[in-house]
Order: structure tokens, then C-alpha cells, then sequence
């Protein structure tokens, strides 16, 4: 997982209001080292609860607000699911 540097911090910050899933996008493709990846998928990889993943992806403004808090606090988040990994132990699911 990547962090995000305090440039890439102050863009969020500089165009949430104006548009906050786009600035969150491009946060979290930063973040998860996902440089092409649209937000639903993102949210995925994200590895967030069901919960906080469905407001997420309704675009409920309170859950946006905490994911903007928790990059521009954080820099990253704790935990995500690889793009490009096989889980642990090296098997696949196919």
C-alpha cells in the first residue's frame, strides 16, 4: 500500500468540495497502487465493511467525509486486498 504525500493530500482537499468521488478516486488509486481503477472497484480493493462500502458507493455524503478524514489523517488506509496478488499460500480462486 502506498501513502499518499502531503501534495497529493492537499489536492484532495483542494477539489472534494467541488466533485468528492473523483477526488476520492484519484486518493485511492494512490493509495492502493491502483493507478486505473474506477471507484466501485476501488472500494473493493479497499477491503472495507459491507457497510461503510455500500454508503461509499451510494455516495452518501457522511461516509465520503470520513474516507476524505481518514486519507488527510492516515495517508493511506490500514488494509486492502492486492490488485495483481494471489492470497497468501499462492492459491488462486478460479
Amino acid at each position: 500500500m502506498a501513502r499518499l504525500n502531503k501534495a497529493q493530500v492537499e489536492a484532495l482537499l483542494a477539489t472534494y468540495d467541488a466533485s468528492p468521488i473523483d477526488s476520492l478516486t484519484v486518493a485511492l488509486r494512490i493509495a492502493l497502487d491502483a493507478p486505473a481503477t474506477e471507484w466501485a472497484a476501488l472500494l473493493e480493493l479497499a477491503d472495507f465493511s459491507a457497510a461503510r462500502h455500500r454508503r461509499l458507493l451510494r455516495g452518501e455524503p457522511l461516509a465520503l467525509d470520513e474516507l476524505a478524514a481518514e486519507l488527510n489523517e492516515v495517508r493511506g488506509l490500514p488494509t486492502h486486498r492486492p490488485l495483481s496478488h494471489p492470497p497468501a499460500g499462492g492459491e488462486t480462486n478460479v
